[in-house]
């Protein structure tokens, strides 16, 4: 049982839901960019929700598959075809033996997932088969998929045809894309017009946006509290003495164009952070493209906790709504 590639589109991937517990050695958590989309497509065609499958970003690919099975894509809208015919996407379909699956140009979004029934077997590593490529860590031979490549594919319990999940539950970034950020320990070290100046002003999402990290462009510079610098920090006063980096944490090199970490970022370094993006918010980022408007919107710890559980509580109905 399996799937050849015929053309592996834009950095298509396999990606779960990642690998936590290594990030103090500076393996980040890696896995799927929009987690809700992942966690929709497996949950579509019956797998585990943290079953792997694939992202492809912006261009997706071309498989024929070897066996019979069930396939969900979620995510973006990216029209998808099995032989040429449309199929719907947040739903699953069946797919007999050398059917071919394919996409046409991507209308919105960013990211697909693809899920077959019984997920992608590679083997794991480090407790995951997501992909991280820098690494060449865990997916496919710890790169991207590529033409001529064999993906093995799990055995198939509890697949069904034709479920999907509703449109009022598929969740995406508006226009502008509003993040909630939440100010973090090195706040203090702008001025108070530049802690404002930073949720008023509108951004777009630079060229630079991939795995690693998105970078925004458009708002004002920041200007930062005079004060000595510490031994270590450096001579820029956007400089720190290295610190960890949380997840969703924003660096603002230079203080001029602010940089979300997302899920193969490193584990720390000499930029201060002038907050957090909350994590019910991380997904949102991962289906916007270069020159998305953006507002960056201020919440407190009990906000980004109220979020969160409104997310879980998301993904309980998207469950509810396929049993």
């Amino acid at each position: 049982m399996g799937a050849r590639v015929i053309n592996p589109g834009l950095s298509t991937t396999v990606q779960d839901l990642g690998r936590p517990g290594y990030f103090h050695l500076g393996i980040p958590i890696g896995g799927a960019m929009d987690r809700l989309a992942m966690r929709a497509a497996n949950l579509l065609v019956g797998n585990d929700e943290g079953a792997a499958g694939l992202e492809a970003v912006f261009i997706g690919p071309q498989i024929e598959f070897t066996s019979d099975t069930a396939v969900a894509v979620t995510g973006a809208d990216m029209p998808i075809k099995l032989d040429g015919e449309e199929k719907p996407g947040w739903t699953a379909f069946a797919v007999k033996k050398g059917q071919v699956l394919s996409f046409d140009f991507l209308k919105t979004g960013a990211r697909i997932y693809i899920a077959v029934a019984g997920g992608i077997d590679v083997p794991v590593a480090l407790g995951s088969r997501s992909t991280y490529p820098i690494g060449a860590l865990g997916g496919f031979k710890g790169r991207a998929i590529a033409a001529g490549d064999e993906l093995p594919l799990g055995a198939a319990a509890n697949a069904k045809n034709g479920r999907s999940v509703p449109e009022a539950l598929r969740r995406g970034p508006g226009r502008p894309a509003e993040l909630r950020v939440l100010p973090g320990l090195y706040w203090h070290r702008i001025t108070e017009a530049s802690q404002d100046g930073f949720f008023d002003d509108d951004w777009k999402v630079a060229p630079e946006a991939d795995r690693m990290g998105y970078r925004f462009r458009g708002g004002r510079k920041l200007q930062f509290v005079e004060r000595e610098q510490p031994f270590g920090a450096g001579s820029d006063p956007s400089n720190i003495v290295d610190s960890c980096y949380p997840y969703g944490s924003i660096q603002v090199p230079g203080g001029t164009e602010p940089i979300i970490l997302h899920r193969d970022a490193v584990s720390g370094g000499g930029y201060f952070m002038i907050g957090t993006v909350i994590s019910a918010d991380m997904d949102l980022i991962g289906q916007m493209q270069p020159n998305t408007p953006t507002r960056f919107v201020r919440v407190t710890i009990d906000d980004a906790l109220k979020a969160r559980a409104d997310r879980e509580g998301l993904i309980g109905k998207i469950r509810e709504s396929l049993d």
